[in-house]
C-alpha cells in the first residue's frame, strides 16, 4: 500500500514541484530557499499521505503546504532581522491566499495566471547567463524537470557528487550575484530567451546523440527537452523561436525507433525506415512550426532547423528529399548563427544536391578550422564523400581518423566498421 503512494507521490512531485518551487521563490525571493521550502512540504506528503490518504487535489495540497512553509521562514525573517520592511507586506499580501479556495473560480484563475508568471520567472532564473552551461543544466533538470540529483547524474554519466557541487555552486551564484526573481523586459527578453532555449536543446541533444557511454541515444533526456520545451511554449506563446525549437525537438524526437536497429546499433538517416519514424510527433512539429510562422517574426536559428527537420518529414523516401532546399536552409543558417559545425551540414546538403565534389570542397576548407579538431563527423563526412568519389584508401583513412575521435561506444563502432570497407553510404 505505502508503495502505491509512495509511487503516486514521485508522479505527482514530477508534475508539480516547477510551479511549487517558482511560487515559493516568488514570495521568499531565495531560489535556494525555494527549493528546500518546497522539498519540505515533499517530505510532510511521505509522512502524512501513506496513513491519512492520497488527498483528491494532491498538486494543491503540495502547493499550500509549500505555501504555509513560506510563511512560516518569512515571519522568522522578521523576527531575526525587524528592518527588513518589505517581509511584512510580503506577509500581508501572503496571508490573503496562503490557503486559497479552489472552490472559488475567481481565486483559481488568479492562481492559474501566478503559476505562468512564475514558472517563467523559474526559467529564466535557471538559465542565468551568470551561471556556466552545466551549472544551468543540471539546476533546469532540478527544478523544472522534478529529477533528482541521482537522476541527472546517471543520464549525463557523471558522478552523483559532481552534480550535486553543480547545484549547490549554482544556486550560491545566483543568490550572490542577486538575480532577480523575474521574467526579463524589451531587448534583454530576447538575448535571455537564448540561454533558456539553448539550455533545453542541449539537454535534447545529449539524449539524441549521447557524447559519451555505450548508448547512443538517452530518450529519457530527450523526453524531458520536449517537457520542458512545450511547457515553455505554453507560458511563452508569443516567442516563436520558442515554437520553432519545440518543432525542432518533435521532429527529430520522432525518428528515435528508426535511429537504432535491434542490437542497438546506429542507423544514419538515409537508411532509416521511414515506416517506423512517430507520425503523431511529425505532425506536432509542423503544427508548431506553423505557429512559429503564424507570429511573423524574424528568422531564428531554431525555426531555421525546424524547417530543415521538416523537409526530411515530409520525404517519402531518402531519395526524394529536397537537398537544394535543405542546402539553401543552412546558408541561411549560417547567416543567423554561423557555426563549423552548420557549415559542415552544409556540406553534407551541397554533396547530395550538386555532387560529392562540392561537398569535399567545402569539407577541405573545414579541414583547416581548429573548433573542428577533435569532432569525428568532420573526418567522417569527408570519408563519405570520399568514398562515393571512388577513393576508397583515403575514404578508410578519414573513416579510421573519425573512430580514434569518438567517445561514444557505438559511434566509435559505426565508424570502424565504415573504415574496414566500403559499405552503402548514409
Amino acid at each position: 500500500m505505502h508503495s502505491a503512494v509512495h509511487d503516486t507521490i514521485a508522479a505527482v512531485w514530477r508534475i508539480e514541484s516547477a510551479r511549487i518551487v517558482a511560487a515559493v521563490a516568488r514570495r521568499v525571493r531565495d531560489l535556494g530557499v525555494a527549493e528546500e521550502l518546497a522539498q519540505d512540504a515533499l517530505v510532510a506528503a511521505l509522512e502524512h499521505w501513506p496513513t491519512g490518504g492520497v488527498p483528491q487535489n494532491p498538486g494543491a495540497w503540495l502547493m499550500t503546504t509549500a505555501k504555509h512553509r513560506a510563511l512560516d521562514h518569512l515571519r522568522h525573517r522578521q523576527m531575526a532581522d525587524a528592518r527588513h520592511g518589505d517581509i511584512a507586506s510580503d506577509l500581508e499580501a501572503m496571508e490573503a491566499h496562503v490557503v486559497p479556495d479552489f472552490s472559488d473560480a475567481i481565486d483559481t484563475a488568479r492562481e492559474h495566471a501566478e503559476i505562468g508568471d512564475d514558472l517563467l520567472r523559474l526559467i529564466f532564473t535557471a538559465c542565468h547567463p551568470v551561471l556556466g552551461t552545466d551549472a544551468r543544466v543540471a539546476l533546469t533538470l532540478k527544478l523544472l524537470g522534478g529529477l533528482t540529483t541521482h537522476e541527472i547524474a546517471r543520464a549525463f554519466l557523471v558522478p552523483e557528487a559532481t552534480i550535486g557541487q553543480r547545484i549547490v555552486r549554482a544556486k550560491r551564484s545566483l543568490a550572490e550575484a542577486q538575480v532577480p526573481f523575474e521574467v526579463p523586459q524589451g531587448a534583454q527578453l530576447t538575448e535571455r530567451l537564448g540561454s533558456v532555449l539553448e539550455v533545453v536543446y542541449l539537454v535534447f541533444n545529449e539524449g539524441y546523440t549521447a557524447t559519451s557511454g555505450g548508448d547512443w541515444m538517452r530518450p529519457e533526456l530527450c523526453n524531458e527537452a520536449l517537457r520542458l520545451g512545450r511547457m515553455l511554449a505554453e507560458i511563452a506563446p508569443g516567442q516563436a523561436e520558442v515554437h520553432g525549437l519545440v518543432a525542432l525537438m518533435e521532429i527529430q524526437a520522432s525518428r528515435t525507433a528508426a535511429r537504432t536497429d535491434r542490437e542497438g546499433k546506429p542507423v544514419l538517416l538515409n537508411q532509416q525506415n521511414r515506416s517506423r519514424w512517430d507520425h503523431l510527433l511529425i505532425r506536432r512539429g509542423l503544427a508548431a512550426l506553423a505557429r512559429a510562422e503564424a507570429l511573423n517574426q524574424p528568422l531564428g536559428s531554431y525555426r531555421l532547423q525546424a524547417h530543415i527537420a521538416a523537409c526530411h518529414a515530409r520525404a517519402p523516401s531518402a531519395e526524394a528529399t529536397d537537398w537544394h532546399r535543405i542546402a539553401a536552409l543552412y546558408a541561411q543558417l549560417m547567416q543567423v548563427a554561423p557555426s563549423p559545425v552548420v557549415e559542415l551540414n552544409r556540406a553534407v546538403a551541397v554533396g547530395m544536391a550538386d555532387g560529392p565534389e562540392a561537398g569535399l570542397a567545402i569539407v577541405e576548407t573545414l579541414l583547416q578550422d581548429k573548433a573542428l579538431q577533435r569532432y569525428p563527423w568532420l573526418c567522417a563526412v569527408q570519408g563519405d564523400l570520399l568514398e562515393k568519389l571512388g577513393r576508397g584508401e583515403e575514404a578508410r583513412a578519414a573513416f579510421s581518423q573519425a573512430a580514434a575521435l569518438a567517445s561514444n561506444h557505438r559511434e566509435r563502432t559505426l565508424l570502424q566498421a565504415r573504415a574496414q570497407g566500403p559499405v552503402s553510404a548514409g
